[in-house]
């Protein structure tokens, strides 16, 4: 294929990956990396390293977004920072290792299942619009974690309070962990955390986790970039068609219903997880 029309391609396709990224929260690279894997060939670890410059440009452009319309919780996202960057650092750690190893194929399976591991919970509240008979700890009151918001498809000002802030931070370590090894940002389960425990609205999970994913992303970067694994003319196509993506979708959310946002979220996860696991088990 002409260079021209490959970078014109892997820039279109980053368009759509950010824009659902945008969203879900999860940040592109989990629409991103398979995409590049399955459509285009692109080594696993290559790809990796691709899904975290991706996340870094969703996260800069909607993060400033969805703080503007005062979606993202900014307290409670620094305050999980606490355990995802740490994991981000150990999983970035093992890709590292385990490639190294040639066991990129079961990285690829050990992805789809880390995919598919958020839809039972989803589906669960697949109509929920939002979190009821919420139970804050005694964190989350210490601390202050509550807030409000202007929901412009219900038209009027929404407000919540964090419940289970133990469970949620033992997720957040995870979601580093995962979001180091697949450079994905691990939106997945920080969206997981934001909403099943912490009880946010999916739209706040979703605007907090597009802050977040950035500085977990960032945190594994750096390993991925210095063990080789960032190509410039992979990443950057990839990186611009992100940020028109992610900056069309961080228009599009205020206007949506919770339930909607889930909607979109689980359909495009069974598909993505059922590509990649195909893929890693060698089948076309």
């Amino acid at each position: 294929m002409d260079l021209g029309l490959f970078v014109l391609i892997l820039a279109l396709a980053a368009v759509v990956a950010g824009f659902i990224g945008s969203l879900t929260g999860l940040g592109g690279g989990v629409v991103m990396i398979p995409v590049l894997v399955i459509f285009f060939a692109v080594p696993f670890p290559i790809a990796v390293g691709a899904g975290s410059v991706t996340i870094l440009a969703t996260s800069a452009t909607t993060g400033a977004a969805y703080v503007h319309d005062r979606l993202t919780d900014l307290r409670i996202g620094m305050f999980l920072e606490i355990a995802t960057v740490p994991g981000a650092l150990l999983g970035a750690g093992l890709t590292v290792v385990l490639t190294h190893a040639d066991l990129d194929q079961a990285l690829l399976i050990a992805l789809g299942f880390v995919l598919l591991a958020i839809v039972p919970g989803s589906i669960a509240r697949w109509n929920e619009e939002l979190p009821s008979g919420v139970v804050p700890d005694a964190r989350s009151v210490r601390l202050g974690f509550s807030g409000s918001y202007r929901d412009a498809a219900l038209g009027r000002t929404i407000e919540y309070q964090a419940a289970d802030t133990d469970t949620a931070l033992g997720v957040m370590f995870g979601a580093g962990v995962v979001s180091g090894m697949f450079g994905i940002g691990a939106g997945i389960f920080k969206v997981l955390a934001l909403d099943r425990y912490l009880r946010l609205p999916m739209k706040v999970a979703t605007a907090t986790s597009n802050f977040m994913i950035g500085v977990t992303a960032a945190a594994g970067a750096g390993v991925l970039l210095a063990a080789g694994y960032i190509n410039p003319l992979i990443a950057a196509p990839v990186a611009v068609g992100t940020v028109v993506g992610a900056f069309s979708g961080s228009r599009i959310l205020p206007s949506l219903h919770n339930r909607t946002v889930r909607w979109i979220f689980v359909p495009v996860i069974v598909a993505l997880a059922v590509e990649t696991i195909l893929r890693g088990v060698g089948l076309p």
